[in-house]
C-alpha cells in the first residue's frame, strides 16, 4: 500500500499544475488579447499615445466586451519610440503575456521589428500609426497587416493630384532620416511621373533645426510645390517658420504635407497653415459614419481622432469580427477571415489584399482659411478623393514574396 502512494503521489506531483486546453476550446486561454505598443512619451505620444490605446477600448466596448462567449482585453506599453523595446515587449506578449493580436505600433522602425517578432511567433500583427511601406512590400508577413495610410499613397495622391492641378515644379524639406528621405524619394518618382520636375531638397536633421534657412532656399528656388518630408515636432517648427516668412498662405509657392495630421493643423492654428495641401485615410468631417464616431471619440478624449487613430478602431473591430467569424482566435484562421470579410471604414468599404495591404479610399485635403472655419475642429475642406486601387501600390509592383505575379 505504501509503494502504490508513493507512486500516486510522484504522478501526482509530475502533472502540470494546470491541465491543458481542450483540443476543440476555440479562444486559446479563454481570453482574447489585444495589444497596443504606443509612444506614451516621446515625439510622436500626440499622434498615438493615450487616444490611440482609447479607440481600441472604444472597438472592444462596441464588439459588446466579449467574442464567442470570452471577455476581450486590451494591454498596452510604451516602447519610447525605440525598436529593440518594441520587439522585446511583442517578444514577451506573445510568448508569455497572452496576448493574441497587436492592433498598432507607433513608428516605422519599431514596427518593422515587430513584424519580425510576429511572424516568428505566429501572431498577427497590424499597423496604423506606422506609415514606412515596407511594410507590405519587401518585408511582408503572412500575418502582418498595414491599415490606414502607408508612405506610398500618402506621396502618391498628393503628387499625383497636385501636379494635375498645376503644381509642376517641387522643392522638399527633408527629415535626414530614412523615413523622411522615403518620402522624398516616392514623392519625387510620383511627381516625375506625372510629368512634373524637382528642382532641388535640403536635408534637415533632428529636433533643435532652424528651418528657416531650409524654407528661404525652398522660396529661392521658384518650385511652386514646397513640400515638407518630415514629421512630428519637426513638421510643426517647419511649419512655423514657413508661415514666419509668408510661403503658402497667398502667391505663387503651394505648401504641401507628404505627411501631416490634423492634430499638426489644430497645434498650430488656421493662421499659420492656411492653404496646406496634405492626404490623409480619415477626417472627421467626411461623412455621417466618420461624423458620428468622431463625435463618441471626442467626448472622451476631447480632441478629435486622426486617420492612425480611426485605423485602430477598425482594425480591432475587424479583428473580432474575423474571431466571431472564425469560430477560434488561431491565427491562421483568424488571418484568412480578415482577408476574406470587407473591411468597415467608416462608411466606406475597404478589403485585405495578400500582401496584407488594407486598400480603400484616400483624401487629398486643403487647409481652410481662418474666415471659413465654423469651429475649433473644423480644419479641412476635401479637395479630391482618390480610390484606394489607384491610391497604394499597385501588386504589379509588389516585392512582397506573398504577391502571385
Amino acid at each position: 500500500m505504501r509503494r502504490i502512494y508513493c507512486i500516486a503521489l510522484l504522478a501526482a506531483l509530475a502533472a502540470p499544475a494546470t491541465a491543458p486546453a481542450a483540443a476543440d476550446e476555440p479562444i486559446s486561454d479563454g481570453v482574447v488579447r489585444v495589444g497596443v505598443l504606443l509612444d506614451l512619451s516621446g515625439p510622436y505620444a500626440y499622434l498615438s499615445g493615450e487616444p490611440s490605446l482609447l479607440a481600441a477600448r472604444m472597438a472592444v466596448e462596441d464588439f459588446g466586451g466579449k467574442v464567442l462567449g470570452r471577455p476581450i482585453e486590451v494591454v498596452h506599453a510604451d516602447h519610447h519610440n525605440r525598436a529593440d523595446q518594441a520587439a522585446a515587449m511583442a517578444r514577451e506578449w506573445f510568448d508569455t503575456g497572452g496576448v493574441d493580436a497587436l492592433m498598432d505600433v507607433t513608428g516605422g522602425v519599431p514596427a518593422l521589428a515587430v513584424a519580425k517578432v510576429a511572424a516568428r511567433s505566429n501572431r498577427i500583427a497590424v499597423f496604423n500609426s506606422a506609415g514606412v511601406s515596407r511594410l507590405t512590400n519587401e518585408a511582408c508577413t503572412p500575418v502582418t497587416l498595414h491599415w490606414a495610410f502607408d508612405s506610398y499613397a500618402l506621396a502618391n495622391v498628393t503628387g499625383t493630384q497636385l501636379v494635375r492641378e498645376g503644381g509642376d515644379s517641387w522643392y522638399f524639406v527633408t527629415a535626414d532620416w530614412t523615413f523622411g528621405h522615403v518620402l522624398e524619394r516616392d514623392t519625387s518618382e510620383v511627381v516625375r511621373a506625372a510629368g512634373g520636375k524637382i528642382f532641388g531638397s535640403s536635408m534637415h536633421a533632428m529636433s533643435g533645426v532652424d528651418f528657416s534657412r531650409h524654407l528661404e532656399r525652398a522660396q529661392e528656388s521658384g518650385a511652386k510645390v514646397i513640400a515638407i518630408a518630415t514629421i512630428g515636432k519637426d513638421f510643426i517648427e517647419a511649419m512655423r517658420a514657413a508661415a514666419a516668412l509668408g510661403i503658402g498662405a497667398q502667391g505663387a509657392q503651394r505648401l504641401a504635407a507628404i505627411m501631416g495630421f490634423v492634430n499638426d493643423i489644430q497645434v498650430l492654428g488656421l493662421e499659420s497653415t492656411q492653404g496646406l495641401y496634405l492626404t490623409t485615410a480619415f477626417y472627421w468631417d467626411l461623412n455621417d459614419s466618420s461624423r458620428a464616431w468622431s463625435k463618441r471619440f471626442y467626448e472622451r478624449a476631447k480632441k478629435m481622432p486622426n486617420m492612425g487613430q480611426a485605423g485602430v478602431y477598425s482594425a480591432t473591430m475587424h479583428y473580432l469580427k474575423a474571431v466571431q467569424a472564425a469560430g477560434t482566435d488561431r491565427t491562421d484562421a483568424v488571418m484568412q477571415k480578415m482577408r476574406e470579410m470587407p473591411v468597415e471604414f467608416f462608411g466606406k468599404v475597404g478589403r485585405v489584399r495578400q500582401d496584407g495591404r488594407m486598400v480603400h479610399d484616400m483624401y487629398l485635403l486643403q487647409v481652410k482659411a481662418p474666415d471659413k472655419s465654423k469651429g475649433p475642429w473644423d480644419l479641412l475642406e476635401l479637395r479630391a478623393t482618390v480610390p484606394g486601387d489607384k491610391a497604394f501600390r499597385p501588386l504589379a509592383q509588389s516585392m512582397c514574396p506573398l504577391v502571385s505575379k
